[in-house]
């Protein structure tokens, strides 16, 4: 192609044949398209129309040769148009695909969480690892928060062979801790049904919600969503009902898209469900592609989910075979299909314009808003854009009523709600409750407390640290909004008193510097210069052999860390430069860390 420039290195022939399966997987003839016209405006329209290939080909790229090589990088860019310095600014990215240079090995590469709910027992689960000869990357979260507290999580990264992690055991039920409660209605399948097996959810119910929504009309879906008052479950809380209505008021091509690129330390409930009732997902995302209109909808994973990504791929093609999905769902006149997308481990692609930005083949880099999503979202299109545990509030929704569903919980946080519970628990583990109970009370439903409770991080680590004199606060929206804190994304993280927090809210600082896209000034500047300082602080006071509980002295720097962070909450293009400092403030303001005064 005459715009591209290539180098001189040439693709193995293992790389061509897994970079051409993946392409024509996604729908696109591999073919090298050779244009001798001048580009104008329809050039631009095909090259963008298989863009969005290029990461499910990096995927490729990796496994079959265990980095983005630039022969490699070359056959993908004549093949799907994209000049390959962009190639590689897209693969260099992501924490999954090497850029460097080629591995000195031929195994597959062991990542080990070191995020706060592993910390404790990452570095013994990487010497041990290590000692066997193993080829270890330190990773940031990997979504098995609640295995952190006794075994550091693992996820293994394939090398001509698939991805895995050693905990899943796919013949087997998984073992919920509320399994088989009455009042669940998020969880109810979870540990009750083959999670592969379309029957077995037939069986239980399923597709009776799709049913109704097909007997009460498009229309009246979106009321009874909005009737119910259901708030999105990532963190943002938008009304559900509000977003599902404007994608419906556009005209043209739509599409529903499940953010499953949960990648907020500490949380792991959509990874619960995707492992354990996938049909539930695909059943809830047909409902909402009906609703609005769409026809397509894709479900973005984030890359270190194999076993999700196998069951629902495996649930996709049964829905598809039994006419669940596709033309003519269920003997109607609807149409609506689905397809997954692997990201490839950056937490920032948990903001939806950055999905949208990845999916479509570009650096996962958030847009400014507006224009909103709702009117143009992927590929400059109406979208309604929901994370799973949202999309599974719409079957009791439509089965039940809107007004029904909306008596549950309080006034302003309507519903079901699931919890993440990691960290100093007895039984950690993803939770249900209706909305309302306690911090004490939620805690109790993991067993309790490992020791005396020091603190927990409400919502990750975007969220904030609260004392034991916050046990009683109902987890509610309104109650932790009043009490300055967050419910997020779910998570419950309890720390003991034998925590080094000093260790943690470093490590906080890291991830931040890390997972910021370097696309805003104040958050690329701002999160390295909080890191900096909780570095030197702690350097500083070890030096001097400090007492442990004082051992963070920050000294005159708690001012400029207030000024750091005012300036990312006031320019920052979107939420990780406004909350990257909100968990280390918060330690402060504890005494956890430093002193307060």
């Amino acid at each position: 192609m005459p715009d591209l420039h290539l180098t001189e290195d040439r693709a193995t022939d293992a790389e061509i044949a897994a970079i051409d399966a993946a392409i024509a997987a996604v729908g696109i003839d591999p073919a090298i398209v050779f244009e001798t016209e001048r580009l104008v405006r329809g050039g631009v329209h095909r090259k963008n129309e298989r863009r969005h290939a290029l990461l499910p080909a990096l995927h490729a790229l990796q496994n079959a040769s265990g980095w983005i090589s630039p022969g490699g990088l070359n056959h993908i860019a004549e093949v799907l148009g994209v000049p390959p310095a962009e190639g590689y600014g897209v693969a260099s990215f992501y924490e999954l695909f090497r850029v460097d240079s080629a591995p000195d090995h031929t195994d597959d590469v062991i990542h080990v969480c070191v995020d706060s709910p592993c910390l404790a027992t990452a570095e013994a689960k990487i010497a041990a690892l290590e000692a066997e000869g193993k080829h270890v990357h330190r990773s940031p979260c990997l979504g098995q928060c609640e295995r952190g507290s006794t075994d550091a999580a693992v996820f293994i990264q394939g090398r001509n062979g698939p991805d895995s992690v050693p905990a899943d055991e796919p013949g087997e039920l998984w073992d919920l801790p509320q399994k088989g409660e009455p009042q669940l209605k998020l969880l109810r399948n979870i540990g009750r049904i083959d999670p592969t097996s379309i029957e077995a959810y037939i069986g239980a119910g399923g597709y009776k919600a799709l049913a109704a929504a097909f007997a009460m009309g498009a229309e009246q879906v979106v009321e009874e969503v909005a009737t119910a008052g259901l708030m999105g479950r990532g963190g943002a809380a938008f009304p559900t009902g509000i977003k599902w209505r404007a994608v419906a008021a556009e005209a043209g091509q739509s599409y529903v898209v499940a953010n499953a690129d949960e990648s907020e330390p500490g949380t792991f409930k959509d990874r619960t469900i995707m492992e354990n009732d996938p049909f539930s997902l695909i059943e809830a995302m047909t409902i909402a592609g009906f609703a609005t209109g769409a026809t397509k909808g894709f479900v973005y994973i984030r890359g270190e989910y194999p076993l999700a990504t196998t069951r629902l791929q495996v649930a996709i093609d049964a829905a598809r075979e039994a006419g669940f999905l596709g033309a003519g769902i269920a003997r109607s006149s609807v149409e609506f299909d689905i397809e997954i997308r692997r990201g490839a481990g950056a937490y920032i692609c948990g903001e939806e314009t950055a999905l949208f930005a990845s999916l479509e083949g570009f650096r996962g880099e958030p847009r400014q808003k507006p224009p909103f999503p709702t009117t143009n979202g992927l590929f400059d299109s109406p979208t309604a854009i929901n994370n799973p545990e949202t999309l599974l509030n719409v079957l009791p929704i439509v089965l039940e009523g809107g007004a029904t569903y909306g008596a549950l919980g309080t006034e302003g946080s309507k519903g079901h709600k699931l919890f993440c519970l990691s960290g100093d628990v007895a039984r950690p583990g993803t939770y249900e409750v209706e909305f309302g109970p306690t911090l004490r009370e939620v805690i109790e439903l993991a067993g309790g407390a490992r020791g005396e409770i020091a603190a927990v991080l409400m919502g990750g680590a975007a969220g904030s640290f609260v004392g034991p004199e916050a046990l009683d606060m109902p987890l509610t929206m309104e109650a932790v909004r009043e009490a300055g804190t967050t419910l997020g994304s779910g998570v419950v993280m309890v720390f003991n008193t034998d925590t080094d927090f000093d260790a943690v809210c470093v490590r906080l600082a890291e991830f931040f510097r890390n997972e910021s896209c370097g696309q805003c000034v104040p958050c690329r500047v701002g999160a390295v210069r909080q890191h900096e300082l909780l570095v030197r602080a702690a350097d500083a006071a070890s030096q001097k052999n400090a007492e442990p509980e004082k051992k963070m002295v920050l000294n005159g720097e708690v001012e400029l860390l207030a000024e750091m962070d005012q300036a990312m909450k006031d320019a920052s293009i979107c939420g990780l430069g406004h909350t990257a400092s909100t968990a280390v403030r918060s330690a402060i303001a504890l005494g956890l860390i430093g002193s307060p005064s």
